[in-house]
């Protein structure tokens, strides 16, 4: 997905990132049929399935909303998430041939399932896209109504969030890397690519840990409401999110009997 207009450089990141996702997650899967050429299209639902997904092989998509443009979809690009969801029809059309490849949504879906590297490579990918569309929103409003969404900036030393502050936004490390601390003792790293600030949004509570970036850190902000709505929609992202934040926990246990076990000596 390209966003149309002027790309600020993390956003350009972010967009080659997301790029690659969806053939690693269509690795080892068959496709349930042979590739679909076609000309020049005005509606692409009118020759394709909206049951299915299609990998976009070859061509270039635009995508419209209302008749006004909004993004481009590119090779490499996966088609059909949308469809199903109580969202604004999108509409695409291409001026030119199109390659595309189709594929099970359900077998899809369970390919996804049945690995939990691929459901956080799925993760990244829907909340990636919503964050390009949010910032892409805040840019085309008004300062005076625009929404704290998108992308930040953190210098090495910088609070990412800070324990015992509200929860009302999910974080991904787009570039950098960042250090927890729970009562300003380090529990765990923040790498590239992952979701942390979840925990409270699920619990309800205020922030458990402090956030700090260790180097020149961008960050993708996912807001509160627009991230448990996608959860609610979407069981296999938060089964997903789960088991990260369940790894990340047996982690942070480890770090701490570890401690335990020093201050015994």
């Amino acid at each position: 997905m390209y966003l149309i207009g002027d790309q600020p450089p993390y956003a350009e990141k972010l967009i080659n990132t997301l790029q690659g996702i969806p053939q690693q997650l269509l690795e080892n899967l068959e496709p349930c049929g042979a590739p679909i050429e076609l000309g020049a299209v005005a509606d692409l639902y009118d020759h394709i399935s909206p049951a299915r997904l299609y990998l976009l092989q070859s061509g270039l998509l635009h995508a419209q909303i209302d008749g006004k443009p909004l993004f481009y979809i590119q090779e490499g690009d996966l088609i059909g998430l949308r469809q199903g969801l109580n969202a604004a029809p999108c509409t695409y059309l291409s001026e030119e041939p199109l390659v595309l490849v189709p594929y099970d949504r359900e077998a899809l879906f369970k390919h996804i399932h049945s690995d939990s590297r691929r459901q956080e490579q799925f993760t990244q990918y829907i909340l990636g896209q919503a964050a390009l569309m949010s910032d892409a929103l805040a840019h085309n409003k008004q300062p005076e109504v625009r929404p704290v969404t998108g992308f930040q900036h953190f210098a090495p030393g910088a609070e990412l969030i800070r324990q015992g502050d509200e929860a009302d936004h999910v974080f991904i490390i787009t570039e950098g890397h960042a250090e927890a601390f729970v009562e300003g003792i380090k529990v765990g790293d923040v790498q590239k690519d992952e979701i942390f600030g979840a925990m409270a949004l699920f619990t309800r509570e205020k922030r458990s840990a402090t956030v700090i970036a260790s180097v020149p850190t961008t960050v993708m902000m996912i807001p509160k409401e627009q991230f448990l709505a996608l959860m609610q929609s979407n069981p296999r992202i938060a089964h997903s999110l789960i088991e990260s934040m369940a790894r990340r926990i047996d982690l942070m246990n480890k770090e701490l009997t570890h401690y335990k076990q020093l201050g015994e000596k």
